[in-house]
């Protein structure tokens, strides 16, 4: 699968340093450390039936600033993202609006290009679709089969295949929870708590048999399909290999997609699945968080079509930090264009404030857990500040550019 048009990413002067970010299983701030030169990033995709509500944008936006952030400390970035392009939510919505499925999900898949590029987001060098990785997802489970964790429900109908997650040392310490919560928040995010058969009620589903209606591939499995967390876990071992520096997305995949995910990538090779863990906070609209099956959603698409500049709407979340929970208001992407609108009246000067303080803020406050709000206050003092500095516009505006994706 095609990923979307790739975007410039200008290379200040002086490249360097370290990068902080917020680990979800050790809850504290840890430096990304990637072996010799090269940055390995995972970020869970969408599920192509309702593409892009401002939640995705939020969560893309957060680690194209883990992206920037570690091309301006001098590392080569690996990115890899997914496309669940098969899935009961396509699926269903297929069915409710009459639409084939895969028709459906190229269409939302190409929607999300779209929006990706008109906000300058850095795209994967592997995007994966679930259909064409499942040869991988196959492999993968044959080789936990290996090792005992993979098992058959005693169904005559369907006897599906499922991951024994307590298989996997220290099952649980990504998201903290108890067994009871963890058996709710299964059940709410698509889990299977109580079917009967599993040796566990957490464990999770790798291989759907074929279901009538539904689309189906032959494998050493069974005629079926592949379920949605190893999906990911072997889209990241193809292509990344284990231990991989960063695993991320939006905060409601700590559990249980980044858990099982977890679980499943050490069974299998005996190492840790990622290094670090990040997330990042939910966008909200009238009081519950946006989502596609609230159907509470502020489209990106529609923004653009009704005329709102692309890096409007990336100031406008860049606004809030990427680990905060909040509410998209009215108001958001006005005051987010009137920023927008004084730092390129600001860089069209032909003398302003010296480039190399404000620089030196910026990298500083994206090093310490990607603080974007922290930056873009800094970048509105210089843009409000006088200076003789015939060179300080350029010098920021490329630096805006290379290190906020936001081109004046």
């Amino acid at each position: 699968m095609k990923a979307w048009t790739a975007t410039d990413v200008p290379t200040l002067p002086h490249p360097g340093g370290r990068l902080l970010v917020h680990d979800t299983a050790l809850d504290d701030l840890v430096p990304v450390l990637p072996d010799a030169d090269e940055a390995r990033l995972y970020v869970c995709g969408i599920t192509p039936y309702d593409a892009t509500h401002l939640g995705h944008a939020n969560t893309y936006l957060a680690f194209d600033l883990l992206q920037r952030a570690l091309l301006d400390c001098g590392y080569r970035v690996t990115f890899t993202q997914n496309v669940t392009d098969v899935d009961d939510p396509l699926l269903e919505r297929a069915e409710a609006t009459g639409v084939d499925w895969r028709e459906l999900a190229d269409d939302q898949v190409q929607l999300f290009r779209d929006d990706m590029t008109a906000l300058r987001v850095i795209p994967p060098q592997h995007y994966v679709g679930a259909v064409e990785s499942i040869p991988a997802v196959v492999d993968l489970i044959e080789s936990l089969k290996l090792t005992g964790a993979i098992y058959q429900v005693d169904d005559p109908d369907y006897p599906d295949w499922y991951f024994e997650v307590h298989r996997a040392p220290g099952f649980g310490r990504l998201s903290k929870l108890s067994d009871a919560e963890a058996r709710e928040v299964f059940a709410e995010r698509g889990g299977d708590p109580d079917r009967p058969g599993k040796r566990d009620p957490l464990d999770c589903l790798v291989w759907r048999m074929a279901r009538p209606g539904e689309p189906a591939w032959d494998s050493r499995l069974g005629r079926g399909r592949p379920g949605w967390h190893i999906e990911c876990t072997a889209i990241a071992l193809q292509h990344l290999g284990a231990d991989f520096d960063v695993q991320g997305g939006g905060s409601d995949l700590v559990f249980p997609h980044h858990e099982m995910c977890a679980a499943e990538g050490a069974v299998a090779t005996r190492q840790p699945f990622a290094k670090v863990y990040v997330h990042a906070g939910m966008v909200g609209l009238h009081g519950e968080k946006m989502s596609k099956s609230k159907g509470n959603l502020v489209l990106v698409s529609r923004l653009r079509a009704s005329g709102a500049d692309p890096m409007a709407i990336r100031l406008a979340l860049l606004a809030h930090h990427y680990r905060s929970d909040w509410e998209w208001t009215a108001a958001d992407l006005p005051r987010a264009q009137a920023r927008l609108d004084a730092w390129r009246a600001a860089v069209v000067r032909s003398s302003a404030p010296d480039a190399a303080p404000l620089i030196a803020a910026m990298r500083e406050a994206l090093r310490a857990d990607l603080n974007a709000p922290a930056v873009l206050d800094r970048v509105d003092e210089w843009a409000a500040s006088e200076g003789d500095d015939s060179a300080a516009a350029a010098e920021v505006a490329q630096a805006v550019d290379a290190l906020l994706g936001v081109r004046l």
